[in-house]
């Protein structure tokens, strides 16, 4: 009886725990149920854009003077007054006088040179009266000999020829000497030789100073340059740039130079004037020269209405980006450029999803995009990330 107790016991037990579990799984929530996900891969892709107009040209460069020079004196002397412009970063006219030397010895040598000259003129007639003496006294004689043969018979000796020669060389001589004597008063006055900035100098009145010495030097404030080493394939998009002469006037390629001060970008209006006729050795590029005309006006904001303390002028030494206007070609794209490829290739995907790799030409490299030539259409759908290869046909889904 005991044992039948028992077995009633562990039946219960069991039957209990089963009731219990299936209750417990009639309170378990029903599972989720989620699509398996598509074994097509997923990519990015943005529009092809047909291009029209100019391609630019990209390129960056540091801001040098177009013209610098030393401030040197031609003459020696007791410097005894000097410009307060001729500071560093002070600017100065064309012709403006820098600072003077002591003019005194030279007042004194012009003074000499003015009386040897004076004296030298009375030489000069009394050697052309000597020899008006000469020559009518020897046609007396030759008169009174009753023959004809002055120039067989007259020697120039005793016309005075040489006399008056040599005192007429010893006139210009001595106008010479003047002459240098004016010139070198004249130079105790540097000048500017045209409209500058001082980048550095070394002058103070009471100094000596030699010929030659540099004292300083001004650099051009009219035009600047700014070197731009390009690769050989992005100079040949700059129109007629081996026919450009150097400081022809002709602006026909036009280009804009912009640099960052702050947080805000600010451009000029520049042009192409020369390209250097040789390659780089070490970068293999071709330096081209880029010309902005008055760089130390105000710069325009680039993508702001209005600068926020003052638009500042191009310095020298600034780095900075250059936009050339480049050609023209009938047919050409914009993508981005993430889209295009290794190998110069793109991935155009179909409205079916369908993948194909398409060969192109890369004009130019931009910051976002570049410019290209090849068999696509404008609108068309090419991949700009998500997949690592591709091969035509793929099948993918796309998404912006």
């Amino acid at each position: 009886m005991r044992r039948f107790f028992n077995v009633l016991l562990a039946v219960g037990i069991v039957a209990g725990a089963v009731l219990l579990a299936a209750f417990l799984i009639s309170l378990a929530p029903e599972p989720e149920q989620r699509e398996l996900p598509s074994p097509l891969p997923f990519v990015t892709t943005a529009p092809v854009v047909a291009g029209s107009g100019s391609i630019p040209v990209f390129g960056a460069g540091t801001v040098r003077p177009s013209a610098e020079i030393d401030i040197a004196p031609q003459v020696g002397g007791r410097v005894v007054w000097v410009d307060p412009a001729l500071r560093s970063g002070g600017r100065v006219e064309a012709g403006q006088t820098l600072f003077r030397i002591e003019e005194a010895d030279y007042v004194n040598r012009l003074r000499e040179a003015e009386a040897a000259l004076a004296e030298r003129r009375v030489a000069m007639l009394e050697a052309e009266e000597e020899a008006a003496i000469a020559r009518n006294e020897f046609e007396r004689f030759a008169e009174r000999q009753g023959g004809s043969g002055l120039d067989a018979e007259a020697t120039p000796l005793a016309l005075h020829e040489p006399q008056l020669a040599a005192a007429r060389a010893a006139l210009e001589r001595d106008e010479a000497r003047v002459a240098d004597a004016n010139l070198a008063l004249s130079r105790t006055r540097v000048s500017a030789p045209f409209n500058g900035f001082v980048r550095d100098e070394s002058v103070d009145v009471g100094q000596f100073v030699n010929p030659g010495q540099s004292l300083g030097r001004l650099f051009a404030a009219d035009e600047v340059e700014v070197v731009v080493p390009l690769a050989d394939a992005s100079a040949a998009l700059i129109p007629g740039l081996w026919a450009l002469a150097a400081d022809d006037g002709g602006q026909s390629v036009t280009a804009r130079v912009i640099a960052q001060y702050g947080a805000t970008r600010y451009a000029w209006d520049g042009y192409v004037d020369r390209a250097d006729a040789s390659v780089d050795d070490e970068t293999r590029t071709i330096d081209v020269i880029v010309r902005v005309p008055e760089p130390f006006s105000a710069g325009v904001p680039v993508g702001a209405a209005e600068a926020p303390t003052g638009s500042p002028p191009l310095l020298i030494g600034k780095f900075v980006d250059i936009e050339i206007e480049g050609l023209a070609p009938e047919r050409y794209f914009r993508i981005r450029r993430a889209a295009l490829q290794a190998g110069n290739e793109v991935w155009a995907v179909s409205a079916g999803g369908a993948v194909s790799i398409v060969p192109v030409r890369a004009l130019q490299r931009g910051d976002d995009e570049v410019f290209v030539t090849g068999d696509l259409e404008d609108g068309q759908a090419v991949i700009t990330g998500g997949i690592q290869f591709a091969t035509d046909g793929l099948r993918v889904i796309t998404g912006q």
